[in-house]
């Protein structure tokens, strides 16, 4: 069953085109990963789907609720789509806690008691219950990840948005917290995640689309984009990101 449809988007910042009439379908409990150089359009299609940026034309459309344009119920999107940054984008001045329950209880409408019992259950998930009560300053990267992770799933989203989850932590930590990611892709969450990470993407999506210049260029199984790509500027990225020991 389609569940995330994205058709002939195109979305400009001035005179630069940066989606340049984008189509997918996500079907329920895919993982699709978005690989592509800095600049290709990864990021920018993801905010668009999370109505973070407004498109010029074409639609989206999640569980067959169109999400795109005037008039869109940006709070009920956001409780069905969630997104985890690169950057963390944690509140600094909430503790961990409440940095998870404040969408659930503002936007969902749960009972504080009822938020806090699922955001402690889930943080014990990831290994982080004991730090709850801390605030972002005093976690390191991966730890503050893991938390926005969390934060997202806090409010039982049918899809999760990953927007190059890793690309601010120190190799180091990178595992960890695509281990979590893993765990969610075997459990069976629909997943759209932007990467660099190759042997990742390669080891857990079910679809991968390389992005150039805006365009979904190709698209195909991790076995044929990595293996047996068609097009001359698939094979070109993969060979520089082969040479710098990322795949």
């Amino acid at each position: 069953m389609t569940f995330l449809e994205i058709h002939d988007v195109h979305k400009s910042y001035g005179e630069h085109e940066v989606l340049r009439g984008v189509s997918l379908e996500v079907a329920k409990h895919e993982v699709v990963c978005l690989i592509g150089a800095s600049g290709s359009g990864k990021s920018t299609l993801l905010r668009c789907i999370n109505a973070l940026e407004p498109i010029q034309s074409g639609e989206i459309r999640v569980a067959g609720d169109v999400v795109s344009g005037l008039g869109v119920d940006v709070n009920r999107l956001r409780r069905n789509v969630g997104m985890v940054f690169q950057s963390y984008n944690l509140f600094p001045h909430m503790s961990v806690l409440r940095n998870v329950t404040l969408a659930p209880v503002r936007v969902g409408g749960r009972s504080r008691a009822e938020a806090e019992e699922q955001a402690l259950a889930l943080l014990d998930r990831v290994g982080m219950k004991d730090k709850a009560g801390a605030y972002p300053d005093a976690l390191s990267g991966g730890q503050q990840q893991r938390v926005a992770i969390v934060r997202a799933l806090a409010s039982d989203p049918q899809v999760l948005l990953l927007d190059e989850i890793t690309a601010a932590l120190d190799p180091e930590l990178v595992g960890d917290v695509l281990a979590i990611v893993r765990e969610l892709a075997q459990d069976g969450l629909t997943m759209l995640l932007a990467t660099h990470e190759m042997g990742f993407a390669r080891d857990v999506a079910s679809q991968v689309c390389f992005l150039h210049e805006g365009r979904i260029l190709e698209r195909g199984t991790p076995a044929q984009i990595f293996e047996d790509p068609q097009e001359d500027r698939t094979r070109q990225f993969l060979a520089r990101v082969l040479a710098s020991g990322r795949l």
